[in-house]
């Protein structure tokens, strides 16, 4: 199992990061990318911490552990710039926390991820179709989420980026050690949104493009 997005006691998660990456072990994971919530507030003191136990945790653990970060709860404007800073600060994984129907997230969140340099969008929601079209010209990987509520819009997000070739990944969302996900039942949340078997292995293959390229950056 490759899940790109976590939290830790640094946002709103229940456990430090080398629990949590034990508990990913534990459950079969091979990568897992750490990606607590972070506006201009807290950005420069998480990233940087999470990179250090991030790298700690690769060396001895049978599992990469990535250091990313979810932009969250940002105005759309300054989404992009706060991208850029992430990046600099050592985030290999950038994720936007977009439009879920369950939380009130400012309108045009989705569109200003889309065109921002992140990897990508967490439970878009009610994704439009030129969105999904954005998504699939920029690279934009869009989620398949496990968590509660977010999951609700999976169907959706699956069908548009059927329709107009955007890339899913699937992510756990995790916030405490119940919340992680093993492949089979990741395999479950996708097909209840839908998917096919093939449109499955897909997007396990993209979750494994998308981790190799952030561990080579």
């Amino acid at each position: 199992m490759i899940d790109l997005h976590t939290h830790s006691i640094f946002s709103d998660g229940e456990l430090v990061p080398s629990e949590l990456a034990r508990r990913a072990v534990v459950k079969g994971y091979r990568v897992i990318a750490i990606t607590d919530h972070a506006d201009h507030s807290n950005i420069d003191f998480i990233i940087p911490r999470v990179a250090k136990v991030c790298e700690k945790i690769s060396d001895v653990c049978p599992i990469k552990a990535i250091p990313g970060v979810e932009i969250t709860h940002v105005h759309p404007d300054h989404i992009s710039s706060l991208a850029r800073e992430a990046r600099l600060l050592g985030a290999k994984i950038v994720v936007v926390h977009g439009e879920t129907i369950v939380e009130p997230v400012m309108p045009g969140t989705n569109l200003a991820a889309l065109r921002a340099p992140v990897d990508i969008l967490a439970h878009p929601g009610l994704i439009t179709e030129e969105e999904a079209k954005l998504a699939a010209g920029n690279s934009v990987f869009l989620e398949i989420s496990a968590r509660q509520g977010h999951s609700l819009a999976n169907g959706h997000v699956a069908a548009l980026a059927r329709r107009f070739n955007a890339k899913l990944v699937l992510n756990s969302d995790a916030h405490s050690p119940g919340d992680l996900v093993d492949r089979k039942m990741a395999v479950m949340f996708a097909k209840g949104a839908g998917m096919s078997e093939e449109e499955i292995e897909a997007m396990f293959r993209n979750s494994e493009l998308l981790a190799k390229e952030a561990v080579e950056r």
